[in-house]
C-alpha cells in the first residue's frame, strides 16, 4: 500500500510502500499525534521514514489494492 506524506517546507512529498493495512497507518499516525510526535513507517524494504508531526502538512493513505492498470480483463 502506498503512503503519501506532506512536509511542510518540502516541495516534494515523500512515498512509502508499506505492508500495514490502511487501519494500521492511520492508528500509528493519531499515536504520534497524540503521544511522542513522531510519525515512523517502515517500507517494504525495511527502511524506516520517521517525520515529526509538527513538520506533517498532510498523510494520504493509499487503497489496500492496487486496481489493474491497462486495457486486459475489461469484460
Amino acid at each position: 500500500m502506498e503512503v503519501k506524506i506532506g512536509v511542510r517546507s518540502v516541495h516534494r512529498e515523500l512515498v512509502v510502500e508499506t505492508d500495514l493495512e490502511p487501519e494500521q497507518v492511520e492508528q500509528r499516525l493519531i499515536k504520534a499525534i497524540s503521544g511522542n510526535g513522531v510519525f515512523t513507517l517502515t517500507d517494504t524494504k525495511g527502511r524506516s521514514v520517521l517525520v515529526p508531526v509538527s513538520a506533517l502538512g498532510f498523510v494520504e493513505i493509499g487503497e489496500k489494492e492496487q486496481r489493474p492498470a491497462g486495457f486486459g480483463n475489461s469484460l
